[in-house]
């Protein structure tokens, strides 16, 4: 299964349209609004311009689009990292395209990001979410509260990745 990450533009409008369904929005406090979805669009292409984050949408060699993953800047107790998110549509998960894209955006991270940590913050109870980061090589850091969106209290499972050390490995060129 070959899985590309292409850099989100503005013809990825319909593809976040599509992710903002009840299915796909119920680990996340439910849909958007229209109008937010737009600002939501509007953001991704501002976070690419300006370089301390990368959106991507999933392809496949079959599918144009399967989803959107990316990475921006933030931090986790008090230590800078870079935060990772991602959303395949519901017609194609459960095929591996999820794990396959953490996989891409993780190698993307350790080449253009500068912090030493990837971390994602899936709920406790999004098993899917969950099974990517730990296949993709996440390690699992426990549980917390946080709130997503904001004032809507969630439990998430926390997994981060050091791309300090893949960084490394590739300049000794033990990895690719």
């Amino acid at each position: 299964m070959a899985v590309t990450l292409l850099p989100y533009d503005d013809g990825d409008f319909p593809v976040l349209q599509a992710a903002n369904s009840p299915e796909m929005t119920r680990f996340l406090g439910g849909p958007e609004t229209p109008e937010a979805v737009e600002q939501r669009h509007a953001k991704y292409l501002r976070l690419n311009s300006e370089g301390d984050a990368r959106m991507f949408r999933i392809a496949t060699d079959e599918h144009p689009a399967v989803g959107i993953i990316g990475w921006w800047e933030s931090e986790w107790h008090d230590q800078k990292v870079q935060e990772v998110g991602w959303s395949v549509l519901s017609e194609f998960q459960g095929r591996g395209y999820g794990t396959e894209a953490l996989r891409a955006l993780t190698r993307d991270a350790a080449e253009r990001g500068t912090r030493a940590l990837l971390v994602a913050n899936p709920r406790t109870d999004s098993t899917g979410s969950n099974a990517v980061c730990e296949r993709s090589g996440f390690s699992f850091q426990g549980e917390e509260d946080d709130e997503y969106p904001p004032g809507n209290p969630i439990r998430t499972n926390v997994w981060t990745f050091d791309l300090g050390a893949l960084r490394e490995a590739r300049r000794q060129g033990y990895v690719t």
